[in-house]
């Protein structure tokens, strides 16, 4: 999907857990083959032309659509899987799929990991046992600075924002790259719709820092364009 993928496990790696790393890579190249924007063959490439696309694709599409009209309803319309008129899931998949590896690794016994997705990231467990885990945020107008340091157990972080990609996230409502914020990190439970959430309110600009205070089980840190750092009361810095 165009980004990298990283799994880091601190329990050990028996023969239950090395099948489930197989199997989570097998699934991150087939969530690949079907949603990657960046494939002309994959079935959200084939929808996006108006093509057929093969059956046995056909629920897990569905599921992702549904979650994200749950989203553009949750964010009163600033998720959209059609930015600009072109249909790009990412913003909900990239989360889906990494929250869906996480709990494969936790099945199979794995149950301090983190698993990142292009910088969005699924934490479960502890960085070591009594450690939490510990989690770098990029300050995206000095390179190599952070902007925060997030701290906790079982937490999803996801970031969007231009210190990566430039200014690629679209305002749903006027089909132009959003510039109100240079970085908008949301901390939640669970990375689908945390990753998803995330990047709605990035979007938001200015409107993003009083609707994370009213989005339940949400935190959220912020980055102006002049360079300020905000933050919700109860965002787990460090």
């Amino acid at each position: 999907m165009g980004t990298v993928f990283s799994i880091d496990l601190r329990d050990p790696v028996t023969p239950a857990v090395h099948r489930a790393l197989k199997d989570a890579v097998a699934w991150l190249h087939h969530v690949d083959e079907v949603f990657s924007t960046y494939r002309p063959d994959s079935a959200i490439s084939r929808l996006g032309r108006g093509e057929p696309v093969p059956e046995r694709y056909g629920a897990e599409v569905a599921e992702v659509f549904a979650l994200c009209e749950e989203a553009a309803r949750t964010t009163g319309g600033w998720f959209s899987h059609t930015p600009g008129g072109r249909l790009d899931p990412s913003g909900m998949v990239k989360g889906w799929a990494v929250e869906r590896v996480s709990r494969l690794l936790d099945a199979a016994g794995a149950h301090n990991t983190c698993v990142n997705g292009g910088g969005d990231i699924q934490l479960r467990g502890e960085a070591a046992p009594g450690t939490p885990w510990r989690i770098g945020i990029a300050h995206p107008a000095r390179p190599g600075e952070l902007a925060a340091v997030v701290t906790g157990r079982d937490l999803a972080v996801a970031t969007s924002g231009t210190a990566e990609r430039g200014a690629h996230v679209l305002d749903p409502h006027t089909g132009r790259p959003a510039t109100g914020l240079l970085s908008l990190t949301l901390t939640g439970r669970h990375l689908t719709r945390t990753d998803a959430y995330a990047t709605a309110a990035f979007a938001m600009g200015a409107g993003a820092r009083a609707w994370a205070e009213a989005l339940d089980g949400h935190e959220a840190l912020g980055v102006t364009p002049s360079g300020e750092i905000w933050r919700t009361p109860g965002f787990p810095v460090a």
